[in-house]
């Protein structure tokens, strides 16, 4: 089973989305909700570069935000990072 991680908040639909797109595949993840924790968002931005969420890791690498997972799955990609 592949390590997922997800970096959210609250009220980001886009968070909402790649939460039930892992979900609907059956494949378990952590949710790290980085709104009140200032400390992990800092080095999360500082770690990718990236002011937005959420940041989704497979095994401990960077795929994006749920645009760029979602473009994987349809590509046919994603279930392959996920066996």
């Amino acid at each position: 089973m592949p390590k997922v991680v997800i970096y959210t908040t609250s009220h980001c639909p886009y968070c909402v989305a790649a939460k039930k797109l892992f979900a609907t595949k059956g494949i378990s993840f952590k949710e790290i909700n980085v709104d009140d924790d200032d400390s992990t968002w800092h080095w999360l931005q500082k770690k990718t570069g990236l002011a937005t969420v959420p940041q989704i890791f497979i095994n401990d690498v960077l795929y994006g935000g749920f645009e760029d997972v979602q473009k994987l799955d349809a590509a046919g990609k994603l279930d392959k990072l996920l066996t």
